[in-house]
């Protein structure tokens, strides 16, 4: 199954990013919400199969988030499948 990142609501204090297949079936979301300083990050994707793919999607966008401010702290729980998914950069 291929994933994609869909924009349901983005603005300065917080994104809304459906987690959808190929057939634009949403499988999962991702949360953000800003603060001055922090950025916290909410995700679950709902098949444990596509773990993986799911990192390989999100960890450069939790990348470029974290670079979108200097000193900004970053706070993420992360889970597929009800398991917490491990992002190598996470604190």
């Amino acid at each position: 199954m291929e994933i994609y990142l869909s924009p349901e609501i983005i603005n300065p204090e917080s994104q809304i990013l459906n987690i959808v297949d190929q057939n634009q079936k949403a499988v999962g979301y991702l949360a953000l919400v800003f603060t001055e300083k922090k950025a916290y990050v909410y995700g679950h994707l709902e098949d444990e199969g596509v773990r993986e793919d799911f990192k390989d999607l999100i960890t450069p966008y939790l990348q470029g988030i974290a670079k979108s401010k200097t000193n900004l702290e970053l706070y993420s729980y992360i889970a597929t499948g009800g398991k917490k998914l491990e992002i190598n950069n996470e604190k």
